[in-house]
């Protein structure tokens, strides 16, 4: 089968399509004939070192497709279901063996591509705004990024619940996007001061929570954001990790809390994912969340589809289509 692999620490050239032997599924694994397959920063962590894993790696870490086959002691999986998962590295391929306690099932409703592209975003911005702080109705928030994959999520579930959104965009078509899903003001970081602009929408007491999937260009100001006792949800370092600080800066600006969440401890248990992917999935495919599949790619570009996502040139979701 052909597969994406990354042999050594590097750009997006080092992305190259080989072809590999179809893996068979072992037991409480199901082979899934993948059908579309997200691109997601975590994948760059992996290709740069910034995760550490051992060399040759097959990229991507969620999938859609049909299941093909089920291992030794799969119950409630049959051939021919259609599945998809999330945190389960090596979707970037043709096959993919999965771990069956990670597979969920897609509504009637939903074809692969929106199935694919909901999974790891839909369920970051699932605990985010429902677990990490939850969000109640009167309650404000900033969103970084707030017209990529996860930004576009979190926008709509923030104002799904009530609550205030601001976002940070870097241009006016991106801005267009946010306000579409929901965002109340949009700032041009590029041009205008967030922490100003912020300080200015909130009538300088700043907001409840700032989640921020940047890291090391927002994460000073993210914090001069927060009301005293605020919540700052750093879930991301697209921008590059955040360097060393005083935590004693917390008290300072007001006993704030900061956390570095990821999905993997916000789905410890097969109960709490069908939680949240069968709340994504299910408003996805009743129109009540929206994913915008910015765009889709060859198999064999996945190296172009990691150039416009380090290059900031899409605004939504990235999928490869093997």
């Amino acid at each position: 089968m052909k597969a994406i692999q990354v042999r050594e620490i590097g750009g997006p050239e080092k992305l190259e399509l080989v072809e590999i032997a179809k893996p068979a599924p072992g037991p409480g694994q199901a082979l899934v004939k993948i059908a579309a397959a997200g691109v997601n920063f975590i994948d760059v962590y992996f290709r740069i070192g910034l995760y550490k894993v051992d060399f040759p790696i097959t990229l991507g870490s969620e999938g859609a497709g049909v299941v093909e086959s089920a291992g030794p002691g799969v119950a409630g999986l049959a051939p021919g279901d259609r599945v998809a998962y999330a945190m389960v590295r090596g979707s970037y391929a043709e096959y993919a063996v999965v771990p069956a306690a990670q597979l969920v099932k897609i509504p009637d409703a939903l074809d692969f591509r929106h199935a694919a592209a909901a999974m790891l975003q839909g369920m970051t911005a699932h605990y985010l705004t429902h677990s990490t702080f939850p969000l109640k109705a009167g309650d404000s928030c900033l969103v970084h990024a707030a017209a990529g994959g996860a930004g576009l999520l979190l926008v709509q579930m923030a104002r799904r619940i009530g609550a205030r959104v601001f976002g940070t965009v870097s241009t006016e078509a991106k801005a267009r996007l946010a306000r579409e899903a929901g965002a109340e003001e949009v700032i041009l970081y590029q041009e205008q001061d967030f922490e100003a602009e912020v300080k200015r929408f909130t009538d300088g007491r700043g907001v409840d929570v700032v989640y921020d999937s940047v890291g090391a260009t927002t994460f000073a100001k993210s914090l001069n954001c927060l009301r005293p006792r605020g919540t700052l949800a750093l879930f991301g370092q697209s921008s590059g990790p955040v360097p060393a600080f005083d935590p004693n800066i917390l008290n300072a600006k007001g006993s704030l809390f900061l956390t570095r969440p990821s999905l993997a401890h916000h789905c410890l248990t097969r109960e709490e994912l069908l939680w949240r992917a069968g709340d994504v999935l299910g408003w996805v495919a009743s129109n009540e969340l929206k994913i915008r599949v910015d765009r889709a790619y060859a198999l064999a570009e996945a190296a172009q589809a990691h150039r416009d996502l380090e290059g900031r040139r899409t605004a939504g979701k990235l999928l490869l289509i093997p």
